[in-house]
């Protein structure tokens, strides 16, 4: 069993919570699905999207040097980190350099990704969280469940009792209106008090050397309001071309995302303010590889927009914390598997190849095509299931000649009339799962058409002579 199968089976353990979780991401879905039919070029702006990213990726060394070029005239400074360490160590160096201790975070999963706010707090930094989701979480000690609705695994109870354990709000008041005005007047007094402000990076616009900053709460804009000192935080893939580029993607992303017409705060950051100062900290952390694997960079395409999460079969039934990976769903196994292949291939397994997240991607990424290919690539990497491997080889042998087959199919009839603890058994993966051995039909298909009884339940006719069907020219 796969790392997992065994957290989801954790998961689904709770059959009330599985079901709330999964409808309530596919309300996203169907918000997303009829916000795509209500634009007519819908399918026309994922190819440029598309094709964009696609020109980007392959010119990316160009674009990045624009992008510093003209953020520098700009009055940004633009820094590089190779991996998480270096960047974390070059944000430590402005905060302490700056001499600030309260910082004031909008969502970004490079920062995640990075381990940074760890890294913060541990130096005295008190990094806080201002994205409503993204604080519930912190303050649970939990990492985000999702890339953009952070705490969508977490139920407004939940939330009202933690509130009332670290904010004292009125016993038992789970009232969602309530519990968002109490976390509005303590995150309030954090905006206010903050001495550095950190956001992620959506879009890095190249010709203009700005980046834009998409968020529904305004959390980026407060934060960044108040003081002296903003950090940007971007991988090096979330440079862009021009505005006619960020055009494309800002009519894709909310809709793919929450199914909203734009997102609620798309904030463009050029200059500097007088006295102010911006930092922006461009972070490649094993993007180069990834560019560098021909079956696999299509993934630096990703707008980061979770529509791939909410369709997901698996995800939305086994939550996010049931992956290994930071980021879960169809793009998290891409992602860790590009990552390490050896310490994230227990993801794999999550997916049902439905290939419903690449259908909704709009960036066009083949996400459940690269499952599949992933999952070929296993065994040349000595990390394929030895059982599975096993299981295939026995169904190998059994269908290569039609003699093994239906001998196969008769000792599958024998054994379903076996008595029941048999077959169900803890040599059975399906053991204690509720689910039985399905039995064998009483006939194969190939003896009910050589009887006749297939052509004659459908009506049609006893020759089975082709040349008789034959239409005349």
């Amino acid at each position: 069993m796969s790392t997992h199968s065994r957290a989801a089976a954790r998961f689904v353990a709770d059959a009330a919570r599985t079901a709330w979780h999964d409808g309530a991401l596919w309300t996203v879905r169907a918000k997303r699905d009829r916000m795509a039919q209500s634009v007519p070029e819908w399918e026309a702006l994922r190819a440029a999207s598309s094709a964009i990213k696609r020109h980007t990726l392959s010119h990316l060394g160009h674009y990045l040097e624009l992008f510093e070029r003209n953020a520098s005239a700009n009055g940004m400074q633009v820094h590089w980190a190779a991996d998480a360490d270096e960047m974390n160590r070059i944000v430590g160096e402005i905060v302490a350099a700056h001499g600030g201790r309260n910082l004031i975070k909008s969502k970004s999963m490079l920062s995640e990704e990075c381990g940074l706010t760890p890294y913060l707090l541990a130096r005295g930094v008190d990094a806080v969280e201002s994205d409503l989701g993204e604080r519930i979480m912190q303050l649970l000690h939990r990492p985000p469940s999702h890339i953009v609705l952070p705490a969508i695994a977490v139920k407004r109870e939940e939330v009202g009792e933690l509130f009332e354990r670290v904010w004292h709000t009125a016993a038992g008041n789970s009232d969602p209106a309530y519990l968002t005005h109490e976390a509005r007047r303590h995150l309030r007094g954090k905006f206010l008090g903050a001495d550095i402000a950190m956001t992620g990076v959506n879009f890095a616009i190249a010709e203009a050397g700005a980046f834009a900053v998409c968020t529904n709460e305004g959390n980026a804009d407060l934060g960044t309001s108040f003081p002296d000192l903003h950090i940007a935080i971007m991988g090096l893939e979330k440079v862009i071309p021009d505005y006619r580029a960020l055009a494309v993607f800002t009519r894709l992303l909310a809709r793919s995302a929450t199914g909203q017409p734009v997102t609620t705060y798309t904030s463009l950051y050029r200059r500097p303010a007088a006295g102010k100062q911006i930092h922006v900290v461009i972070v490649d952390n094993g993007r180069t590889e990834s560019l560098a694997n021909e079956a696999h960079r299509n993934m630096l395409k990703c707008l980061r927009c979770g529509a791939c999460m909410n369709t997901c079969p698996v995800y939305r039934r086994s939550g996010g914390a049931t992956y290994s990976y930071f980021i879960p769903g169809p793009l998290g196994i891409n992602l860790g598997m590009l990552r390490s292949p050896e310490r994230y291939h227990g993801n794999v397994s999550a997916c049902s190849l439905c290939y419903s997240c690449s259908e909704v991607c709009p960036a066009k990424i083949d996400l459940g095509e690269q499952i599949y290919a992933w999952r070929q690539e296993l065994d040349g990497e000595g990390l394929a299931d030895a059982r599975k491997k096993l299981a295939v080889k026995a169904m190998n042998f059994a269908m290569r000649a039609p003699g093994r087959f239906y001998g196969a199919i008769a000792l599958g009839r024998f054994a379903g009339r076996l008595p029941h603890g048999v077959l169900n058994n803890r040599l059975n993966p399906w053991y204690g799962s509720g689910r039985d051995m399905p039995r064998f039909a009483p006939r194969t298909f190939d003896a009910l058409w050589k009887a006749g009884l297939v052509r004659k339940a459908c009506g049609t006719s006893d020759d089975s002579n082709p040349e008789k069907h034959r239409q005349t020219p």
